[in-house]
């Protein structure tokens, strides 16, 4: 007995050690990789001591267990210097900083539970190729649908690599966060398989050395290109004052004072910039002028826009600085333009707010959070990327686009602007909280630095206290500063209209593709699993008399799920069928495609995926074997002897999906129902192994009814991917080309318009509202077929599965036929 407890004892902490030492490691290599320089090719394998103990997970809580801890471990390893600038700020202190962060770390870093529950999820089901490429795609499509508060993403880890970020002008940050991704898999992989011989193993290790190399050659070819002609180059004067903590000096010398400093700073460094550096425009940092300009506050404020009106129109050359806006709906943390000759040209206001700080959400915003946070500010979000007109002395207009702290951390605010026909970025930030430890300016500076890179224009960025830099569109530092000093940057880079990169053309593409990726995955894993679930209670994929092959997939439904689910998916046709009645009646919902897709989801989506969701929830594998009936789940297992078995009978109601039901010898129904594709073959097999045959006490006519569905067999045309998306799809082009031919002028007239965004974006519309038509003409076929066999069944019951049969027919012809018809009669015949 003890020997025993001492082997239990040991096999229970091992695996626990084993994970522990497997995380620390990842998270040993983050903190270095995080701190870029030399560390970059850590990239490549930081996750493959956590992806090991992953692959030992064998159970669904265990791997979210071990997610959860890697969250914390990665967020404590890579961002402690938030949690310690966070607490410095709100005067909490660093450690209750940290102790905030690592307690919000599933929120900070949701990427690695969405990846470690769709890995193992997809590892079970399609094996570890498959798996990883889910896995990656969940972690690129979480930080895509749940953005973070910094924008972090491992790709920006690759900075380091002159010739490997290159590669973000095709899929941004998102790509290379992918691309490392499967090589860390291709290196775990290859660990798992290191026993099965060199043979084995080298596959997945050469994959994962080819993503890399493949990187680098792009980059090499994209740096060894010629670059296009270019005007005089822009030379930017950015001023760092080294003037922080404004606040706290407010408090000590009155508000007037600090702001006379601050401007007397830097005017004094302006004056440099233009005077002795010859600079063709001035770029102050975020809030350099801390309080609003052009609706001054007071006469004391009018007065200084004043003085700052005089200065730009005794330089001679534009200014932009950080300050405030303001209108009826609030403050904005805004950049203000003004020219020597016409003095305020407008503002860009801030995008993306910093919460907590700079604002609070709305649905928080009170007066008791106020009091927990006084530090809060009260600032309005602005309106998305702005295209500003920069004059310049010498005649020129160069069109910048401004971006504020935050801002430049979302990909598609560098994108629009480069699509506006920005030749310029000027970003402002504020990053002297990150004074303490200079990693988190480091990494704001790296991911501004790939705006650049994704859009291929020039970028000028200037902060309070450092990292100030003039960025090449390769991402390259051509002059910059170090943290916590005062200078002026002088730098001059040339201007152009660039080649549109691939990223500016299609949008952030790789979340939402990796999105759809999954839902088709999703899809596919649902229609295998459950044949005739996924595509309702309509016939199975196989005719009654069609032999079971075990192991079967079924759902072991007590009453009450089964009610559930029936109800569920009953709610849903009921809510196809009245979407029909109301779009037949209602021509303002027929010509909203928005409103089309809202109660689409709500009256048809939301419920069947619930009703599919409990459908899997009870799902189990059943065989037959030793005289039992097995339904096996996991760990667990059911067992009914076959002997035990009075009498089978099919559900009468085949509701949700087909299914059977038991009563046993003692007299008693067993409590579970099971829901299968073909119920038949499945009580055939039974009966073959020892069981009863199928009790056929009244073939009433919802039993005939049962019986001429499961008879036939399923046609290709009835497989979703072709009905729900190819032939929508082939409906939708002609019509989408005809819109954009009366629209616009040409096939392609909203691309040439607005932009391939908008062009898919409207494409997609046109797209999902014809999947929303083909579906519910599909569901009145559905009826009208149902009705038929009903019917059929009542008065005819002995050719009921021939009728069904016809109708079937009828109804792919109407579909597949009768729509284009229809559409090929509007175009042609109207």
């Amino acid at each position: 007995m003890r020997h025993e407890s001492i082997s239990t004892k040991t096999l229970f902490t091992h695996p626990k050690a084993r994970l522990l030492a497997a995380i620390l490691a990842s998270a040993l290599m983050s903190a270095l990789y995080a701190r870029g320089g030399a560390a970059w090719p850590l990239g490549f394998v930081l996750l493959v001591p956590w992806l090991r103990a992953l692959d030992a997970s064998t159970t669904l809580k265990s791997t979210i267990l071990s997610a959860y801890a890697m969250t914390l471990a990665y967020t404590a390893a890579a961002f402690a210097w938030f949690g310690i600038a966070f607490g410095n700020y709100t005067q909490a202190g660093a450690v209750t900083g940290v102790a905030l962060l690592l307690l919000a770390a599933p929120l900070f870093q949701p990427q690695f539970l969405v990846f470690a529950l769709v890995r193992h999820l997809s590892r079970r089901r399609h094996g570890p190729l498959l798996g990883a490429l889910a896995g990656a795609a969940a972690w690129v499509a979480s930080e895509w649908l749940l953005p973070r508060l910094l924008g972090d993403t491992l790709g920006y880890g690759l900075y380091s690599s002159r010739l490997l970020r290159q590669g973000a002008d095709l899929g941004g940050t998102a790509g290379l966060t992918l691309l490392l991704l499967l090589a860390n898999e291709g290196v775990a992989l290859a660990l798992a398989r290191r026993a099965d011989g060199w043979r084995v193993y080298s596959k997945p290790l050469a994959l994962a050395a080819l993503l890399p190399l493949l990187l680098a050659g792009y980059g090499q070819r994209v740096l060894s290109a010629s670059p296009a002609p270019a005007d005089k180059p822009l030379r930017m004067g950015l001023i760092q004052a080294n003037i922080a903590n404004y606040e706290q000096q407010r408090q000590e010398k009155g508000a007037h004072a600090v702001v006379r400093e601050v401007l007397d700073t830097h005017f004094a460094m302006s004056y440099d910039a233009v005077v002795r550096q010859h600079a063709d425009a001035v770029l102050w940092s975020e809030t350099a002028y801390p309080t609003t300009f052009g609706h001054p506050k007071s006469e004391a404020g009018a007065e200084l826009d004043r003085e700052i009106l005089e200065i730009v129109h005794s330089a001679g050359v534009p200014f932009i600085f950080g300050t405030y806006d303001r209108d009826s709906a609030g403050e904005y943390n805004a950049a203000a333009f003004v020219s020597p000759d016409s003095g305020l040209l407008g503002f860009y206001r801030k995008t993306h707010l910093f919460p907590f700080t700079e604002y609070v959400p709305a649905w928080m915003d009170g007066p008791l959070v106020r009091r927990w946070l006084p530090w809060t500010g009260n600032w309005q979000p602005g309106n998305g990327a702005r295209v500003y007109p920069l004059r310049l002395a010498d005649g020129r207009e160069i069109p910048v686009l401004p971006l504020i702290c935050r801002d430049d951390v979302d990909t598609s605010l560098a994108l629009n602007g480069a699509r506006l026909g920005a030749q310029a970025i000027l970003t402002m930030s504020n990053d002297s909280w990150f004074s303490a430890d200079p990693l988190g300016a480091q990494l704001h500076q790296a991911a501004a630095a790939f705006r650049s890179i994704e859009t291929r224009l020039p970028q000028f960025r200037v902060t309070t206290n450092g990292y100030s830099a003039a960025i090449d569109p390769t991402g390259e530092i051509v002059a910059g500063t170090r943290v916590g000093e005062r200078t002026l940057v002088i730098a001059g880079m040339p201007v152009r209209s660039p080649t549109p990169t691939l990223i500016v053309m299609w949008g952030d593409w790789v979340g939402p593709a990796a999105s759809a990726f999954l839902m088709l995955l999703a899809l596919m894993t649902a229609w295998s699993a459950f044949p005739a679930w996924g595509a309702g209670s309509r016939a199975a994929h196989s005719p009654a008399s069609a032999v079971m092959a075990f192991p079967a997939r079924v759902s072991v439904l007590p009453p009450a799920a089964r009610l559930a689910a029936g109800l569920l998916r009953a709610f849903a046709r009921g809510g196809l069928l009245w979407m029909c009645v109301a779009m037949l009646f209602d021509e303002a919902l027929r010509t909203n495609t928005l409103a089309q897709i809202r109660y689409f989801a709500i009256f048809f989506l939301a419920p069947e995926a619930a009703s599919w969701c409990v459908l899997l929830f009870f799902s189990a594998q059943a065989s037959i074997a030793d005289g039992k009936l097995r339904l096996t789940r996991g760990a667990r297992r059911l067992e009914l002897a076959l002997n035990d078995i009075a009498a089978i009978h099919l559900w009468r109601l085949p509701i949700p999906g087909p299914g059977l039901r038991v009563r046993l010898t003692s007299g008693q129904r067993w409590r579970y129902g099971v829901a299968v594709s073909n119920p038949n073959a499945l009580a055939a097999a039974m009966a073959a192994a020892g069981g009863p045959p199928v009790r056929e006490r009244k073939r009433a006519m919802m039993q005939n009814y049962v019986q001429a569905k499961l008879a036939i067999r399923r046609s290709r045309l009835d497989h979703p991917l072709a009905k729900y998306l190819l032939l929508p799809l082939a409906l939708a082009l002609p019509a989408f080309h005809l819109y954009q031919h009366i629209a616009y002028g040409s096939a392609l007239g909203e691309y040439y318009s607005f932009g391939l965004k908008a062009y898919l974006t409207a494409f997609a519309l046109w797209w999902a509202a014809w999947s929303i038509g083909v579906v519910l003409c599909e569901a009145l076929v559905r009826a009208a077929i149902e009705a038929g066999t009903l019917l059929a069944a009542l008065l005819r019951p002995m050719q009921a599965a021939d009728i069904r049969h016809r109708l079937e027919r009828i109804g792919h012809a109407g579909l597949y036929l009768g729509l284009p018809a229809w559409l090929l009669f509007k175009i042609y015949g109207s």
